[in-house]
């Protein structure tokens, strides 16, 4: 059996935010280490959704949960001459099931070890290789520059909440040497040494049934949605059918 549904950005973003809380690797950390949730707007869904799960969801405002943001020019021209934003919040670091509030990676990144989990967001997403990328535009590296470290390092693991919609063409090794030249303007783009974790992983995780995507596209507030196409047995896809009523109508990302 087969069903097909659409999937705006912010849909997909509440999808893998819903199904990530159960991931093997978060309930681990969760219990024997620390789980840090790096800012990004894909990140802030997942905060919601494991701080909820611990109750501690009080005060977390995903709007503010951003270091750099695409915003389109008409937002970008509303906001001109506006005071800048200081409601970052932190990352979130949660350490034995408990959320250390006002913290970020930088303040913990040397004692990371192996019984801790990173997630970190993306910017780029090669689906056929199941490798991910950041943009990055700091003279240090930003949060990668702490965050390679302690994977490669000290062999923390790195989880990468990323929606279908970041999918692009070509090798993201090759583009992050292409965007790294010495005469190349704008962002660099850093390949992640993580696990990416999508729509498609969500929807078998959740449900059992296989989801594939197979078109994209919208407007009037769908631009950026992923059409997938979910087979399964039937009562694998009578638990699809009540998780898309849960995320299918989630609203656009708020900045306000």
């Amino acid at each position: 059996m087969l069903r097909q549904y659409p999937l705006t950005p912010a849909s997909g973003k509440r999808l893998i935010a819903k199904a990530i809380v159960t991931h093997p690797w978060v309930t681990e950390a969760l219990d024997t280490g620390r789980v840090i949730i790096v800012a990004g707007t894909t990140n802030g869904y997942v905060a919601e959704e494991i701080l909820a799960t611990l109750g501690q969801n009080l005060g977390f405002v995903k709007r503010h949960f951003y270091r750099g943001i695409t915003l389109p020019p008409v937002v970008i021209a509303a906001r001109a001459g506006r005071a800048a934003d200081d409601g970052f919040p932190g990352d979130v670091v949660i350490e034995k099931r408990v959320w250390q509030r006002a913290k970020t990676i930088f303040d913990i990144a040397d004692t990371l070890d192996s019984s801790d989990l990173i997630l970190k967001g993306a910017n780029a997403l090669d689906v056929e290789a199941g490798q991910a990328a950041s943009f990055l535009d700091h003279r240090d590296g930003g949060s990668m520059g702490v965050i390679l470290p302690a994977v490669f390092g000290r062999q923390a693991r790195l989880l990468v909440p990323v929606g279908l919609e970041k999918r692009v063409h070509g090798n993201l090794h090759d583009l992050g040497r292409r965007l790294s030249t010495p005469d190349a303007k704008g962002a660099r783009l850093c390949p992640l040494p993580g696990l990416p974790y999508t729509e498609i992983d969500a929807i078998l995780h959740l449900t059992g049934a296989k989801a594939t995507l197979v078109g994209a596209g919208g407007v009037a507030g769908a631009e950026g949605s992923i059409w997938i196409a979910i087979e399964g047995a039937s009562d694998q896809l009578t638990q699809v059918e009540t998780l898309m009523r849960e995320i299918i109508a989630e609203p656009a990302f708020d900045l306000e």
